[in-house]
């Protein structure tokens, strides 16, 4: 016989997740949340999840959302572990992942009594989340009808704003008092708003006016929809579109290797191929260059689509389209003109120029970092989804065709804190397999994402192990301190591999130290096999850094 949480905002809370499609649940161990892992692992519709460490199942979480592209609740015990969730929800807040965070609390009467597991937890999240909600106690007056209407308004938030959303439940004791039945709940009139839009006329006349539009496509999840609409305005050089590994766009007449091609732009350069009209879409760009170019080149005018965020990020923000970029365009396709334009032949040429040097370097380059991502993107089947940690393997991944595969990366706040876990949580609710390719550090620092038992045996991760930090080896300015600083406490170097730890979790295991070793080991990583695997690519000792600026030094010598 199924045994019920006895507390009716647990109650409430379940029968309204049920009624609004949120299914899956990530919970973490606690006595303090025990009415909600008893109550909701008893309901047969949802999908319970056990993750023991806050902050990798709120990354956990994070990246089922981004695979299901719908809210994911989680839940964890009072005290730091609700802090421990912080992580995962600034990321989730800057890209637009939708988490119901549900964080079990002491009474309010005991906040600051020094009682245990007790902090400040009501609005802990208010910086960086779209709504913050406290239930009351069950033992206050009309205590259901509040707590509903306020999870109600919780919920329909969370997906007005796909983005990040908090309830912290008080709870008295006792916490394992439990019934064998359940009320009846009425069914719930849901008021989720949707936006519309028209095409203003002097938007219109504005683009129909302009000769250098550049459309540049930041982090955001593949949509055939978007790309259809971009490859209209492009099959005629009507426009330029930008792109990067993390923007899921295909297309041969995008550019999708900025740095590849702006790397060595001049003062000059950057007025040259300047816009006149620039549109961003979505998330935060990869490319620092870009910025760099953008904010130098003042285009006339600058909109911005997104339902959320109209970030003034190059200085030019003209229009702020609070819409899906899908509807803009599939409005504004039905009034433009697409005539082509020479400014779209401009960067075509230096397209062209700078592509034959890239495929010139390949020619010249040794075992190391550089040597594993190209041969990696010829390398990975089709069907996998990409997920790359941050710092190097996202910035290597620019400049490499990946083709149509689906990348992803944690570019909301651009940490290495959570790759593991998100790549983890996405594998186990995506029916693609799923590949992590992730630095040392990243691996090392999230190693509890491998900490659950829910990952596929289909699931891959390559590590590039190049024994440090070896981004700030690349970046200007570490150089400018001391080298035994630098190696100590910025890059961090270490002599640690992955082979215990793949035993341990259950991975099995291969290691790779040179070309030969890589091309035979590629061959069979990506078979059939009972258990995950981790293919680690040593490239300590390798001359890393000095690869990659060798190579953006040879791109400029044209």
């Amino acid at each position: 016989m199924k045994k019920y949480s006895s507390k009716r905002s647990i109650q409430v809370l379940a029968n309204l997740l049920l009624q609004y499609g949120i299914l899956d649940v990530v919970i973490s161990p606690g006595s303090r949340n025990a009415p909600l892992a008893i109550h909701f692992s008893e309901m047969d519709d949802l999908n319970c999840f056990s993750i023991v460490d806050e902050r990798s199942a709120a990354f956990v979480a994070l990246g089922m959302a981004m695979s299901e592209k719908k809210p994911v609740a989680i839940t964890c015990t009072s005290g730091s572990a609700a802090a421990n969730y912080y992580p995962a929800v600034t990321e989730a807040f800057y890209q637009n992942i939708p988490l119901l965070v549900l964080t079990a609390d002491r009474p309010t009467d005991y906040v600051d009594l020094f009682d245990g597991q007790t902090i400040r937890q009501n609005n802990l999240f208010h910086q960086h989340s779209y709504g913050d909600f406290q239930l009351v106690e069950d033992s206050k007056e009309d205590a259901e009808n509040i707590n509903s209407d306020l999870i109600k308004k919780a919920i329909e938030l969370c997906f007005e704003k796909q983005g990040p959303v908090h309830i912290n439940i008080p709870l008295e004791e006792p916490l394992y008092e439990l019934v064998s039945e359940l009320p009846t709940f009425p069914q719930v009139e849901k008021t989720i708003k949707k936006k519309e839009y028209e095409i203003p006329s002097n938007l219109v006349a504005d683009w129909n006016t302009s000769q250098r539009i550049m459309i540049l496509v930041g982090t955001r999840g593949y949509s055939p929809e978007l790309e259809n609409q971009l490859t209209q305005l492009v099959k005629n050089h009507s426009v330029v579109v930008l792109s990067e590994a993390n923007s899921n766009l295909y297309h041969e007449k995008f550019f999708r290797h900025i740095d590849r091609y702006i790397f060595a732009f001049t003062e000059e350069d950057f007025k040259t191929y300047a816009p006149d009209l620039l549109i961003t879409v979505g998330q935060n760009v990869v490319s620092k260059k870009v910025k760099q170019f953008l904010r130098s080149a003042h285009p006339k005018q600058h909109w911005h689509l997104d339902e959320v965020w109209q970030p003034d990020t190059y200085f030019s923000l003209t229009q702020k389209i609070e819409i899906k970029p899908e509807l803009f365009f599939s409005k504004l396709l039905n009034f433009i003109n697409l005539e082509p334009r020479p400014y779209y032949n401009l960067w075509d040429v230096l397209r062209d120029k700078k592509d034959k040097k890239h495929d010139d370097f390949l020619n010249l380059v040794e075992f190391s970092d550089f040597y594993f991502f190209n041969k990696a993107s010829q390398s990975i089947p089709e069907n996998y989804n990409i997920h790359f940690s941050n710092s190097s393997a996202i910035r290597y991944a620019q400049l490499f065709d990946f083709g149509k595969r689906k990348m992803y990366c944690n570019r909301g706040t651009s940490g290495i804190d959570g790759s593991t876990s998100t790549a983890m949580g996405f594998a186990i609710k995506n029916k693609n397999p799923t590949l992590l390719i992730t630095g040392d550090l990243s691996f090392f620092y999230d190693i509890n994402g491998l900490w659950n038992q829910y990952i596929p045996p289909f699931t891959r991760i390559i590590i590039f192990n190049n024994g440090e930090g070896n981004i700030f080896k690349i970046i200007p300015g570490p150089g400018n301190a001391n080298s035994n600083t630098v190696d100590e406490f910025i890059s961090t170097k270490h002599h640690k591999h992955a082979e215990f730890l793949a035993k341990h979790f259950g991975f099995s295991y291969v290691k790779v130290e040179d070309d030969g070793t890589l091309d035979r080991v590629f061959e069979n990583f990506f078979k059939p096999d009972p258990q995950p695997k981790i293919m680690e690519v040593n490239t300590q000792g390798k001359t890393n850094a000095d690869t990659q600026k060798s190579y953006f030094n040879f791109l400029k010598e044209i």
